[in-house]
């Protein structure tokens, strides 16, 4: 008999769902996450200083950060793919010597092409991409109760990146320049997330991994509104709009700041200031989908990320985009996260690596196209509020969709049974 079929009724069996294990698993995938996502965020920083060393428009200067997220969107896929197969491991250790490999070269390029390169297929595609969804889908296989916090503190890895990598990353450009930084960050994270991505070698129980995604699903439901192709469709065209909209302050507020008169300091500074807040935002959404659902927790995620990014319109002192930053952190943060947890309410749950990658990887799509497009709007117009209102047009898509699939399957969080497979 094993330990999970001698747990009392009620309580969580040792390493079951929402146990010690799962808790402290949760912790060291958070660690990884953070430390793999300054592939998302270092070449934010870098962005001025590569369009200064190889003398470049903003645009041009924007693709090694267009390059690498959709390095990372199609890695995310592939790895989400790797971790269903093969668990979490092997995705996570390749990852890492890509990743290492990524900085190393990079640091090394003597042209904007070659910087590119080692941006989108190693650092991208190959690298931080191992430590962002297939963490997500693997937290949410081990949580059944607390699975909308335990999902957004796994997702805050890369918000927590954002917010501890800008400013160091910052600091070293400033005294090394950003040739020996990178060298500084590929040493890191060979030495760091190898003995790290050991602690997550334990895969899933199957009879876990099987655990119904709500606690108490509806009997005789009627046949869900839509195809599987269909929901997962709207998802991902929803997750590409929402961060569309999230690219043009995340990507370009560093570049915004100097601009401005403020320096690339202050840019950093407020970029990791977003980000930390969106920490907040993650935890807060993820609390408030385990009580409402996270359809109508997408609905006000998005309608809330809408205001906050109308603000930046009107507000460009160096106080005011403080604090505009700050509310933009959380108001945005809770997003990316429900995703996952739609997938997990609405597909089953061998699916979720697989889906979760193709959700998540949509929006580090949008966040791509939304940063060249943000950069491109600034060559034509030399100026930063075309760029807004560009985002937040794709917003007000992300609001609509979110609208309906809240209107097809209904507010309540057990509203919906899994969508069953075509035939």
């Amino acid at each position: 008999m094993t330990t999970a079929s001698r747990a009392p009724e009620g309580e969580a069996p040792a390493g079951g769902a929402d146990s010690a294990y799962a808790w402290y698993r949760l912790a060291m995938s958070l660690l990884v996450s953070m430390i793999g996502g300054v592939g998302l965020w270092s070449v934010v920083v870098t962005l001025p200083a590569v369009e200064a060393e190889f003398q470049v428009a903003r645009a041009d200067a924007s693709l090694p950060y267009t390059l690498t997220m959709i390095g990372f969107a199609v890695g995310g896929i592939a790895m989400g793919r790797l971790a269903d197969r093969f668990g979490i491991l092997v995705p996570l250790r390749g990852g890492t010597v890509a990743l290492a490999l990524g900085y190393a070269l990079s640091s090394q390029a003597t042209s904007l092409w070659q910087f590119m390169a080692a941006q989108g297929l190693l650092i991208g595609l190959l690298g931080s991409s191992a430590t962002f969804g297939p963490i997500i889908s693997d937290v949410s296989l081990w949580f059944v109760r607390r699975r909308g916090i335990a999902v957004a503190i796994g997702a805050s890895g890369s918000y927590l990146a954002g917010t501890v990598w800008p400013p160091i990353v910052q600091a070293m450009i400033d005294n090394w320049g950003w040739r020996d930084a990178h060298l500084a960050i590929a040493v890191f994270c060979f030495v760091t997330l190898l003995p790290l991505s050991a602690t997550l070698r334990r895969r899933a129980p199957a009879t876990l991994a099987s655990v119904p995604p709500t606690a108490t699903p509806q009997r005789g439901t009627a046949r869900p509104p839509m195809s599987p192709q269909t929901l997962q469709t709207l998802l991902m065209l929803a997750g590409i709009a929402c961060c569309v909209a999230m690219a043009m302050p995340q990507v370009h507020i560093v570049a915004y700041c100097a601009d401005l008169g403020y320096g690339t300091a202050r840019g950093a500074e407020m970029l990791s200031l977003m980000l930390g807040t969106g920490i907040v935002s993650r935890l807060a959404f993820g609390w408030i989908a385990d009580r409402i659902g996270p359809l109508p927790t997408l609905l006000l995620a998005s309608a809330l990320q809408a205001l906050s990014l109308l603000l930046f319109l009107p507000f460009d002192g160096v106080g005011a985009l403080y604090i505009v930053s700050a509310l933009f952190g959380l108001s945005q943060g809770g997003i990316v996260p429900t995703y996952a947890l739609i997938i997990r309410q609405f597909f089953p749950p061998a699916q979720a690596g697989t889906r979760v990658g193709l959700v998540l990887s949509a929006t580090l799509l949008g966040m791509a196209l939304g940063g060249w497009m943000s950069g491109a709007l600034y060559d034509l117009t030399l100026s930063y509020q075309a760029a807004f209102l560009n985002g937040l047009a794709w917003n007000l898509v992300n609001s609509g969709i979110a609208l309906f699939l809240l209107l097809q399957f209904g507010r309540r969080r057990d509203s919906g049974a899994p969508v069953p497979n075509p035939a």
